[in-house]
């Protein structure tokens, strides 16, 4: 049972950025707690104004998944297409324009499902999970640095999907469970 009771957030006597890259910024920030424990934790700061993250449902038993390369992991990794929200964008036209640049069709209709963070221990990050139907073939031309491969995949056989060697990434167990869900799958 989760307890609802909510504890005071430790207060924050310093934050210093301890390192930048293109992509990354990280951030110490030394904290006391209220039992008057004092810790520096390291987190990543985003760069970036949030990530979606689209189902893609061609129908109630076809979803559209992507093979790319992950370089975190070094090898191809079987997915959800996803981006970053662009400056002055939303996730619903971050959501549109992904879905074309990746998979190559336009989405009539996109709904947020929900966000969730990366490692809220360490990550300022978030991830909308964004639901794509009534898809519409549209491409888009994209920043990836090779064509993608778009498998069509049936949903009823979701077991032979988490169990796929190439299919690894959380963001993209969790976006499965919630279509799972709203399509009564389980």
């Amino acid at each position: 049972m989760v307890n609802n009771h909510s504890k005071q957030a430790p207060t924050i006597l310093a934050e210093n950025i301890e390192a930048k890259s293109r992509i990354f910024t990280v951030q110490s920030q030394q904290l006391e707690f209220s039992n008057g424990s004092k810790v520096i934790y390291e987190r990543l700061i985003s760069n970036s104004n949030g990530a979606v993250l689209i189902i893609p449902l061609l129908d109630d038993d076809h979803i559209l998944l992507i093979r790319e390369y992950a370089a975190g992991v070094g090898r191809y990794e079987l997915g959800f297409p996803k981006g970053k929200v662009d400056p002055g964008e939303t996730w619903k036209e971050a959501s549109i324009r992904e879905s074309q640049e990746e998979i190559g069709h336009l989405p009539q209709e996109v709904r947020l499902l929900d966000s969730l963070s990366l490692a809220a221990g360490y990550m300022t990050h978030e991830t909308d999970i964004v639901l794509a139907t009534g898809l519409e073939p549209k491409i888009a031309e994209g920043d990836e640095p090779e064509p993608l491969e778009v498998i069509k995949w049936h949903l009823s056989e979701w077991h032979d999907l988490i169990s796929h060697p190439d299919f690894t990434e959380g963001r993209a167990y969790a976006a499965l469970m919630l279509v799972l869900k709203e399509k009564n799958f389980i």
